[in-house]
């Protein structure tokens, strides 16, 4: 279903933003209480359904704003219960949203940009190019609009994009989430993963409680650059220094995402290089499987390397783990079904894998 908001979307705005509403409209300033309560809370699906606000004033409402959520369109399951959602945007373009049930836990993956600037080797996304940031709009409405969203127990911004290049629209998005005005969750149920892009990291580490993921891939800094052309902007070493400053022991956690790729990152020397590189940080290493992207020429380690590398950093007092991995029949790797939108859309064909 394409996105056919055409009035300003009240869906994605703050409180405050909310109060300029009503002020804007002839409503008393407590109505952007009233209207954050039925857009976040009640998830009213029209201005019309807000009956504790005078009808002449819904009225004045509607002739310039609309609740403005919408559904994903495209949907593909995986045998492992694992979702994957195409959420258009204005632009014409989409981005995914993966919905991730586990035993205690149901996770929704959004993304926070069309395409990426970041270029990752081994991402997907950033084959894509860079198509614009999403909207404080565009990214709550996947986690509000997901079929799932009375489910969720945890959200986490790994999907498209780099949520700290988009920092604005991120940080009024992380506001939503767990102010008492909307959705009210706990920072602890919000993970935000970054390439470690520093001013939006700086801001993150100062202003929010929530979870931080680091996506790291080597210890060694040319490597890295290799895999990450933002290594070069954004240094590991000057990354973890500044996330050094901060505790993470009690308020929230940190953790380190690292996909290991058959004899370039994985031997028993990187866990040690990346042992010390994290020495005096409680965190979690996260060991990720590779999903194969097409035209990329790295191989995924094998099941017996994952557990060497995971093994060599917990004997280093480094707690690390093998993420299970999960829809690989959905096209899984960040970017796949987006992806083979755009080729289609331009009557290329895009390999499954």
């Amino acid at each position: 279903m394409e996105n056919t908001v055409s009035k300003a979307p009240l869906l994605g705005m703050t409180l405050a933003e909310l109060k300029d509403v009503a002020a804007q409209t002839g409503l008393p300033a407590y109505a952007a209480g009233q209207l954050a309560d039925w857009i976040y809370r009640k998830k009213a699906g029209s201005i019309a359904e807000m009956t504790n606000i005078a009808a002449a004033k819904r009225a004045a409402l509607e002739a310039s704003y609309e609740v403005g959520a919408y559904p994903p369109g495209e949907r593909m399951q995986s045998a492992d219960g694992a979702v994957k959602y195409l959420f258009a945007l204005a632009s014409g373009r989409s981005v995914e949203t993966v919905f991730i049930p586990a035993e205690e836990r149901a996770t929704l993956c959004v993304s926070s940009q069309a395409g990426c600037k970041m270029n990752c080797l081994f991402c997907m996304t950033g084959k894509q190019g860079f198509a614009g940031n999403l909207t404080a709009h565009e990214i709550i409405n996947q986690i509000h609009s997901a079929p799932e969203a009375a489910q969720l127990t945890n959200v986490v911004f790994m999907g498209m994009g780099e949520p700290f290049d988009n920092a604005d629209a991120l940080f009024k998005a992380l506001e939503i989430l767990t102010a008492p005005y909307g959705y009210g969750w706990s920072p602890k149920r919000i993970t935000v993963s970054t390439v470690g892009v520093m001013s939006g990291l700086q801001r993150f580490l100062d202003e929010s409680a929530c979870h931080l993921a680091v996506s790291l891939h080597s210890p060694y800094p040319e490597e890295r650059l290799a895999l990450m052309p933002a290594e070069r902007a954004f240094p590991a070493e000057q990354v973890i220094r500044l996330i050094k400053q901060y505790d993470f022991a009690h308020q929230r956690r940190v953790s380190f995402e690292y996909i290991l790729f058959e004899r370039k990152n994985d031997s028993p020397a990187h866990a040690r290089a990346l042992a010390r590189l994290l020495r005096g940080i409680p965190c979690r290493v996260n060991l990720i499987r590779f999903h194969a992207v097409p035209g990329v020429p790295l191989q995924c380690s094998s099941p017996e390397q994952m557990e060497l590398f995971r093994d060599t950093l917990n004997g280093k007092g480094v707690l690390c783990t093998i993420r299970l991995s999960r829809g690989e029949d959905i096209l899984a790797a960040c970017g796949m079904l987006s992806g083979r939108q755009v080729h289609e859309s331009t009557n290329l064909t895009l390999i499954k894998r």
